[in-house]
C-alpha cells in the first residue's frame, strides 16, 4: 500500500468515526460500558480528534496525489 493509499484510507476511517460522535451528539444516545454511563463530553472531544485526523489525512493524500 502506497502513502497516497494509506493517507486516502486512514482519513475515509476517521471520518467514518467522526460521523458516529457526530449523530452520537445530535441523537443524545446513551453509551454505556457496564454501568458507567460516558458523558456527551467524550463524544465532544472525539469528534473534534477525529474529524481532525480525517481532515489531515485526506490533505496528505490529496497532496501526495499533486506531487
Amino acid at each position: 500500500m502506497g502513502y497516497k493509499t494509506y493517507c486516502a484510507v486512514s482519513g475515509a476511517v476517521f471520518s467514518l468515526v467522526a460521523v458516529a460522535h457526530f449523530l452520537r451528539v445530535i441523537d443524545g444516545t446513551t453509551v454505556l460500558l457496564d454501568d458507567y454511563e460516558a458523558p456527551m463530553l467524550f463524544s465532544w472531544f472525539g469528534l473534534a480528534v477525529t474529524a481532525t485526523l480525517a481532515t489531515w489525512g485526506i490533505r496528505l493524500s490529496l497532496k501526495a496525489g499533486s506531487s
